[in-house]
Protein backbone atom coordinates (compact mmCIF):
# COMPACT_ATOMS: atom_id res chain seq x y z
CA UNK A 1 0.00 0.00 0.00
CA UNK A 2 1.14 3.48 -0.64
CA UNK A 3 1.91 5.84 1.43
CA UNK A 4 -0.83 9.11 0.51
CA UNK A 5 1.56 12.13 -0.54
CA UNK A 6 -0.19 14.49 1.90
CA UNK A 7 0.53 12.04 5.10
CA UNK A 8 4.35 11.78 4.26
CA UNK A 9 4.09 15.95 4.06
CA UNK A 10 2.55 15.75 7.70
CA UNK A 11 5.18 13.37 8.72
CA UNK A 12 7.99 15.73 7.26
CA UNK A 13 6.85 18.71 8.74
CA UNK A 14 4.57 17.53 12.45
CA UNK A 15 7.71 18.02 15.02
CA UNK A 16 8.15 22.16 13.45
CA UNK A 17 4.65 23.03 15.02
CA UNK A 18 5.52 26.85 15.93
CA UNK A 19 3.53 28.25 13.48
CA UNK A 20 0.59 25.84 15.57
CA UNK A 21 1.23 28.22 18.89
CA UNK A 22 0.76 31.04 16.87
CA UNK A 23 -2.63 30.22 15.53
CA UNK A 24 -3.99 28.76 18.46
CA UNK A 25 -3.20 32.29 20.10
CA UNK A 26 -4.91 34.07 17.31
CA UNK A 27 -8.17 31.17 17.49
CA UNK A 28 -8.54 31.88 21.47
CA UNK A 29 -9.33 35.93 20.15
CA UNK A 30 -11.95 34.15 17.68
CA UNK A 31 -15.65 34.48 18.95
CA UNK A 32 -16.59 30.78 19.84
CA UNK A 33 -19.71 30.46 17.38
CA UNK A 34 -17.72 32.25 14.44
CA UNK A 35 -14.74 29.62 15.57
CA UNK A 36 -17.06 26.37 15.42
CA UNK A 37 -18.18 27.29 12.00
CA UNK A 38 -14.90 27.74 10.96
CA UNK A 39 -13.27 24.88 11.92
CA UNK A 40 -16.76 22.70 11.07
CA UNK A 41 -15.86 23.99 7.10
CA UNK A 42 -12.24 23.12 7.75
CA UNK A 43 -13.18 19.98 9.49
CA UNK A 44 -15.36 18.55 6.65
CA UNK A 45 -13.26 19.50 3.83
CA UNK A 46 -10.15 17.50 5.27
CA UNK A 47 -12.15 14.50 5.49
CA UNK A 48 -13.78 14.49 2.68
CA UNK A 49 -10.14 14.15 0.78
CA UNK A 50 -8.26 12.02 3.47
CA UNK A 51 -9.08 8.79 5.03
CA UNK A 52 -8.21 7.88 8.64
CA UNK A 53 -7.30 4.42 7.82
CA UNK A 54 -4.01 5.85 5.59
CA UNK A 55 -3.05 7.04 9.10
CA UNK A 56 -4.21 5.15 12.56
CA UNK A 57 -1.12 7.45 14.15
CA UNK A 58 -3.66 7.87 16.99
CA UNK A 59 -4.70 4.22 17.71
CA UNK A 60 -0.72 3.65 17.68
CA UNK A 61 0.46 6.58 19.18
CA UNK A 62 -1.78 7.87 22.05
CA UNK A 63 -3.69 6.67 25.04
CA UNK A 64 -7.58 6.21 24.83
CA UNK A 65 -9.12 7.98 27.28
CA UNK A 66 -11.62 5.62 28.95
CA UNK A 67 -15.27 6.52 30.74
CA UNK A 68 -16.83 4.45 33.05
CA UNK A 69 -19.62 3.86 30.13
CA UNK A 70 -16.49 2.80 27.53
CA UNK A 71 -15.24 0.33 30.07
CA UNK A 72 -18.79 -1.33 30.68
CA UNK A 73 -19.13 -1.07 27.25
CA UNK A 74 -15.86 -2.60 26.33
CA UNK A 75 -16.20 -5.29 28.48
CA UNK A 76 -19.59 -6.60 27.21
CA UNK A 77 -18.12 -6.38 24.04
CA UNK A 78 -15.40 -8.89 25.05
CA UNK A 79 -17.39 -10.30 27.03
CA UNK A 80 -15.91 -9.78 30.19
CA UNK A 81 -17.04 -8.33 33.64
CA UNK A 82 -16.34 -4.82 34.34
CA UNK A 83 -13.67 -5.51 36.28
CA UNK A 84 -11.66 -7.83 34.77
CA UNK A 85 -11.79 -5.65 31.66
CA UNK A 86 -10.27 -2.87 33.66
CA UNK A 87 -7.37 -5.43 35.28
CA UNK A 88 -6.62 -6.48 31.74
CA UNK A 89 -6.72 -3.54 29.93
CA UNK A 90 -6.39 -0.06 31.83
CA UNK A 91 -4.34 1.92 33.88
CA UNK A 92 -4.59 5.53 35.61
CA UNK A 93 -2.31 7.93 33.66
CA UNK A 94 -0.88 10.38 35.87
CA UNK A 95 -3.71 12.80 35.77
CA UNK A 96 -5.63 9.75 37.68
CA UNK A 97 -7.62 9.30 33.75
CA UNK A 98 -8.63 5.61 33.14
CA UNK A 99 -6.69 5.02 30.18
CA UNK A 100 -5.68 1.96 27.89
CA UNK A 101 -2.62 0.71 29.51
CA UNK A 102 -1.24 -0.86 25.98
CA UNK A 103 -0.41 1.35 23.02
CA UNK A 104 -0.19 0.98 20.26
CA UNK A 105 -4.35 0.13 20.80
CA UNK A 106 -4.79 -3.68 21.30
CA UNK A 107 -7.52 -3.09 19.01
CA UNK A 108 -5.81 -1.75 16.55
CA UNK A 109 -5.55 -4.37 13.99
CA UNK A 110 -2.84 -5.00 11.50
CA UNK A 111 -4.79 -3.24 7.98
CA UNK A 112 -5.39 -0.40 10.44
CA UNK A 113 -9.01 -1.43 11.43
CA UNK A 114 -10.80 -1.18 14.88
CA UNK A 115 -11.67 -4.64 16.05
CA UNK A 116 -13.95 -2.68 18.37
CA UNK A 117 -15.01 0.01 15.56
CA UNK A 118 -19.13 -0.04 16.48
CA UNK A 119 -18.23 -0.10 20.25
CA UNK A 120 -15.10 2.26 20.43
CA UNK A 121 -14.36 4.59 23.11
CA UNK A 122 -16.27 7.91 23.01
CA UNK A 123 -12.51 9.34 22.92
CA UNK A 124 -11.50 7.46 19.97
CA UNK A 125 -15.35 8.81 18.43
CA UNK A 126 -14.82 12.23 18.67
CA UNK A 127 -11.41 12.00 17.75
CA UNK A 128 -9.48 14.53 16.71
CA UNK A 129 -11.70 17.18 18.08
CA UNK A 130 -11.97 19.17 15.49
CA UNK A 131 -15.18 19.51 14.38
CA UNK A 132 -17.89 22.46 15.10
CA UNK A 133 -17.31 23.07 19.00
CA UNK A 134 -15.18 20.55 19.70
CA UNK A 135 -12.17 22.06 18.65
CA UNK A 136 -13.01 25.77 21.06
CA UNK A 137 -13.39 22.74 23.90
CA UNK A 138 -9.52 21.03 23.06
CA UNK A 139 -7.64 24.00 21.29
CA UNK A 140 -5.04 23.93 24.15
CA UNK A 141 -4.38 20.33 23.29
CA UNK A 142 -4.71 20.88 19.44
CA UNK A 143 -0.66 22.16 19.47
CA UNK A 144 0.32 18.81 20.32
CA UNK A 145 -2.01 16.65 18.49
CA UNK A 146 -0.65 17.63 15.73
CA UNK A 147 2.30 16.28 16.18
CA UNK A 148 -0.03 13.00 16.78
CA UNK A 149 -2.50 13.33 13.31
CA UNK A 150 -2.40 14.93 9.98
CA UNK A 151 -6.05 16.11 10.53
CA UNK A 152 -5.35 18.27 13.15
CA UNK A 153 -2.20 19.55 11.49
CA UNK A 154 -3.73 20.34 8.25
CA UNK A 155 -7.42 21.59 9.75
CA UNK A 156 -5.71 23.97 11.98
CA UNK A 157 -3.30 24.96 8.79
CA UNK A 158 -6.76 25.91 7.18
CA UNK A 159 -8.06 27.71 10.08
CA UNK A 160 -4.73 29.91 10.62
CA UNK A 161 -4.86 30.63 6.59
CA UNK A 162 -8.57 32.23 7.19
CA UNK A 163 -9.28 35.99 7.77
CA UNK A 164 -9.46 36.30 11.57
Amino acid sequence: MNTPQWYNIWKSKRQNNQWAKQTVKQLKRVKTKRLACMADQAHQQFFKQHDCLDCANCCSSLPVLLTQKDSQRLAKTLQLKTAEFETLYTTQDEDGDTVLKESPCPFLLQNKHCSIYENRPLACRDFPHTQGFDIVDTLGYQVQNTKHCPASYYILQDLGKQEL
